[in-house]
This record gives C-alpha cells, sequence and structure tokens, in this order.
C-alpha cells in the first residue's frame, strides 16, 4: 500500500433516535455499526448519548454504571473487536460517584482496546423558547482536557455537541495537528434548524479539518426533539454526506491529503497571534463623567 493509499478511509455515521432504555437503544446502534462496517466503513462514529436519552436526574442515575462495569461499553468494545473497526463511541453516561456522570466519549481500535477518553468540558445550561430548558450541570460533570489520539490515516481531535459553540478548543486541537474533528451530538431541533449546519461548517473552514459529527434525530421517547442531520464536511466546507432526521448510516471516502491542500491555501493556524484587548472609552463619556 502506498502513502498515499494510507491517507485514504471510508468514514460512517451512525445517526441514531434513542430512547429511555439502555438495551434497545444499544441493540439498535449494534445494528447500524454493523451495517457501516458492511459498507467498507473502517471508522465508525455514533452520536452522543449513544446508549441513553434521558433527562430526569433520578433515572440517570438508576440506569447509567462506573466505567469498568458499563454493560453498553463492554458491548461496543466486543463489537470493534468482532468487525475489526475504529470505533468512536460518541458519548455514554458513566458514573463518577453518586452526584456526579461524566458524559464520555470512547475511541476504541479495532482489537477491542480503548485508546482515548474524552469527557464534554461544556455544559448545555439553556431555556429555550417554548419552554424547552435544559442543566446538564445538575448531574453532568464537565471534563476538564481536550484529547487527541493518533489513527491510522489522521490525527481525531475529540469534542462532543455543545462544545461546537466554542471555537478557541477546536483551534488548540487543529494547531496541535488534528486533521480529522469528531462532534458527536444530539442536537435540539431548535437550535439545530438555526445554527448546525453552520457552526459544523465553519469548524471544518477554521480549522483545515473534516468535521465528522454523528447525531441523534426525531422525536425521542422523552418527548424532546433533536434534528438528526449527522454530517461529514470537508476542510475547504462541503459537505460530503448528509443524514436526515432518522435513523440510519451515512458514508464518505475521505483523502486527508484535502487537509494539507487546505491548510496551504489558507494557513491561518501559523498566522495567529497573541493579543491585547483595549476597551476604549470614548471622550464625550469622560466629560460627562467629569462634569458630574
Amino acid at each position: 500500500m502506498s502513502a498515499q493509499d494510507e491517507k485514504r478511509f471510508r468514514a460512517a455515521l451512525v445517526q441514531l433516535r434513542a430512547g429511555r432504555a439502555i438495551e434497545p437503544n444499544v441493540d439498535q446502534a449494534e445494528a447500524l455499526i454493523r451495517k457501516a462496517a458492511a459498507g467498507g466503513a473502517v471508522y465508525v462514529q455514533t452520536p452522543e448519548n449513544t446508549a441513553l436519552m434521558e433527562l430526569e436526574p433520578d433515572r440517570v442515575f438508576a440506569l447509567v454504571q462506573p466505567e469498568a462495569e458499563s454493560v453498553p461499553l463492554a458491548r461496543l468494545t466486543a463489537l470493534a473487536a468482532e468487525l475489526g473497526v475504529w470505533l468512536h463511541v460518541g458519548s455514554l453516561g458513566v458514573k463518577l460517584d453518586e452526584s456526579r456522570v461524566a458524559n464520555r466519549s470512547y475511541l476504541i481500535d479495532p482489537h477491542g482496546e480503548i485508546v482515548a477518553r474524552y469527557d464534554k468540558l461544556h455544559m448545555f445550561d439553556v431555556d429555550l423558547a417554548g419552554g424547552e430548558s435544559y442543566r446538564e450541570s445538575k448531574y453532568y460533570g464537565p471534563g476538564s482536557k481536550a484529547v487527541i489520539a493518533d489513527l491510522p490515516f489522521g490525527r481525531l481531535g475529540m469534542s462532543i455537541c455543545y462544545d461546537l459553540r466554542f471555537p478557541s478548543l477546536y483551534r488548540a486541537l487543529a494547531t496541535a495537528g488534528a486533521n480529522l474533528i469528531a462532534v458527536p451530538a444530539a442536537f435540539t431541533k431548535q437550535t439545530g434548524q438555526a445554527h448546525w449546519h453552520v457552526l459544523v461548517r465553519a469548524r471544518a473552514i477554521e480549522t483545515g479539518a473534516f468535521v465528522l459529527a454523528a447525531t441523534q434525530g426525531g422525536m425521542h421517547e422523552n418527548g424532546r426533539q433533536t434534528f438528526g442531520h449527522s454530517m461529514i464536511v470537508s476542510p475547504w466546507g462541503e459537505i460530503l454526506a448528509e443524514a436526515g432526521e432518522d435513523p440510519g448510516v451515512v458514508f464518505a471516502d475521505i483523502d486527508m491529503a484535502a487537509s494539507e491542500e487546505a491548510r496551504a491555501r489558507i494557513p491561518s493556524l501559523k498566522h495567529g497571534r497573541d493579543f491585547d484587548l483595549e476597551i476604549a472609552e470614548h471622550r464625550s463619556t469622560l466629560k460627562r463623567k467629569e462634569a458630574s
């Protein structure tokens, strides 16, 4: 295999509509991961909250387990080994203690070994028009580290959902060498309709990286609706693959040379500068203060 061939691979995104019971969610994820592998994907990503979409803290604590005891994680590591794929589990709830859960992403290699973990940095605490309210910080403990992992075909920067709104994270990942960026998500329908496409494409353009973003989609058992539209976007901002709202799999053939080409054409990652911030005060404001 040539060096150029090693930079090419097929990626797949699994879109889910997870409910409030873990086993059927993992069953659905497994069936679609198998479909992705059968379609030739060597990297397969699932969305945020792969095993559970639950907003009631008491039910979250009752259902999730510490990492060492996690049944969904054990099933998915075994599946990666069986299929011989890089399986990126967008996130699972992992019990840290009796008051906090981590929203944790796992990158699993083709031997079933966990090679990287990432805990979601930014908590989605927001009140939306129409009465929707989210308070992730009620039961999730935020992470404290950005994470990069090396794959045979590229360097992967890890993130989850709401992180997408914090561009400094992605610049840090890109300047550390990430040319693939993962954004598994469960964007609400309301915010997704307004911002999902723009933000995913912007992160790709800003970093000169491929962005791979598997999502939840549709009306969930808990009564909340997610936007769907899992996407793979090129470093030039082109949408290479996109889902609708229903569960399924989308594929894209990726040539990592496109990241090098985009960064050469617009080398903004090399041109960043440190700066001071000055807040200028208008003279008329000063005069009024002096007069008073």
